[in-house]
């Protein structure tokens, strides 16, 4: 069985719940709860695993902080065998408004920590799903704008996408990265 892990960056702890900076989890804990699993508290994390058409999804939302996420991801690779073609992390994205995101094969880490850290432990030819977070801060603000609560308007456009994403996960397992991000990087 193929195997796949999908990871969501973000932070652990009841004071980021909800933060731009945990758009990953937020939309893990939404692909597990359609997919009917829950996370259970494991190593550098909270796992869930769950199969599509045969295809083993392994989602894990690393507990490591957001700026070591990649020990996390090394080690749930390295303990599962997947392959870095059949990593996907989920993550939030300034560059891009609220309301948009973004499929990508590979790529820079943006100045993001989190996909920097994966990169320094694995390299940068992995999919990135990219949620858009916008950049409504003023300078030298961003810490405060990333770590900052969702609003209930924010979330009234985020939750469609959410839905959206969860369609990404499945396709990303099913047909690959070069099909989804035809199929969803238009819309």
């Amino acid at each position: 069985m193929d195997k796949y892990l999908i990871v969501g960056l973000g932070n652990p702890g009841p004071e980021y719940h909800e933060t731009r900076h945990n758009a990953g989890w937020i939309v893990l804990d939404a692909f597990a709860a359609e997919q009917g699993v829950t996370f259970e508290d494991r190593r550098y994390g909270f796992i869930a695993e769950t199969s599509v058409k045969g295809r083993k999804l392994i989602l894990l939302k690393p507990t490591t902080f957001m700026n070591l996420s990649g020990n996390a991801v090394r080690y749930w690779l390295e303990k599962e065998n997947i392959p870095t073609e059949h990593l996907l992390v989920v993550v939030d994205d300034l560059a891009l408004p609220l309301g948009k995101m973004r499929l990508k094969a590979k790529g820079s880490n943006g100045g993001h920590n989190g996909l920097g850290h994966i990169q320094q432990l694995i390299g940068q030819c992995y999919a990135r799903l990219r949620i858009g977070i916008g950049s409504d801060f003023q300078r030298g603000q961003q810490i405060d704008w990333v770590l900052g609560k969702l609003s209930t308007e924010d979330m009234a456009i985020l939750n469609p996408l959410i839905g959206t994403a969860c369609e990404i996960i499945k396709s990303f397992c099913l047909a690959g990265v070069d099909i989804t991000m035809n199929q969803f990087n238009k819309k």
